[in-house]
C-alpha cells in the first residue's frame, strides 16, 4: 500500500521540473476514491460498474429471467409481487446510492484539484511566455545595436578606403610628376 504511493511520487518528483503533471502532485492523495486498500479498490470498481451498459444489460437480464422462472411457475420460491426481488432491489439500492454519491463527491475533489493544477501550470506557462518575449525584446534591440554598430563600420570602412584611395591617387600623380621631371 505504501510503497506503490511512495513509488508514483518517486516517479514524478524526479522528472518534476520537466514532468507536466509536476502541478498535479499536492493532489496525489486524491487519485483514489476509496483509498488504496484492497476493499477501496473494489468498492471503487463497483461504484463505477453502476452506470456501465454492461450492467444495466445484466440486470436487466437476472430480472427478466427471475420474473419468467417464477411467473411460469418453474419456481415458487417468489410468485407474482415478487416481494424477494424488491427486497433485492431495495439492498441493491441501499448499497448503490451511498458508493454512487461518494464516488461523485471524491471526483468533484479531484476535478478542482485538476483544474487547480491546471490553472497552475497555465499561470506557469504564461510567465515562461512573458519571460521569452522579454528575452526575444531583449536580444531584437541587442540585434539593433550590432547592426547599427555594423553600419558604421560600414561607413567608417567606405570612408577610410575613400581617403586611401585619394591618398594613392594623389601619390601616384606625385611619383608620375616627380618620374618626369628626371
Amino acid at each position: 500500500m505504501e510503497t506503490s504511493s511512495t513509488t508514483s511520487n518517486s516517479i514524478f518528483a524526479t522528472d518534476a521540473p520537466n514532468h507536466y503533471f509536476r502541478f498535479h502532485l499536492p493532489h496525489l492523495h486524491l487519485a483514489s476514491v476509496f483509498g488504496d486498500d484492497w476493499f477501496s479498490l473494489k468498492a471503487e470498481a463497483f461504484a463505477r460498474f453502476f452506470g456501465t451498459p454492461i450492467f444495466l444489460v445484466a440486470q436487466t437480464f437476472v430480472v427478466f429471467i427471475w420474473i419468467m422462472l417464477n411467473a411460469i411457475g418453474f419456481t415458487k420460491f417468489d410468485i407474482y409481487p415478487f416481494i424477494l426481488l424488491n427486497l433485492a432491489f431495495s439492498l441493491q439500492a441501499a448499497y448503490a446510492a451511498p458508493l454512487i454519491l461518494l464516488a461523485q463527491t471524491r471526483q468533484a475533489d479531484r476535478d478542482k484539484a485538476h483544474a487547480e493544477a491546471d490553472a497552475q501550470h497555465r499561470e506557469a506557462l504564461a510567465l515562461a511566455n512573458e519571460q521569452r518575449q522579454a528575452l526575444a525584446a531583449q536580444q531584437t534591440a541587442q540585434l539593433l545595436e550590432l547592426l547599427q554598430q555594423n553600419t558604421q563600420l560600414t561607413r567608417l570602412v567606405k570612408e577610410l578606403s575613400q581617403h586611401i584611395e585619394a591618398l594613392t591617387i594623389d601619390m601616384h600623380g606625385k611619383v608620375v610628376q616627380g618620374g618626369t621631371k628626371l
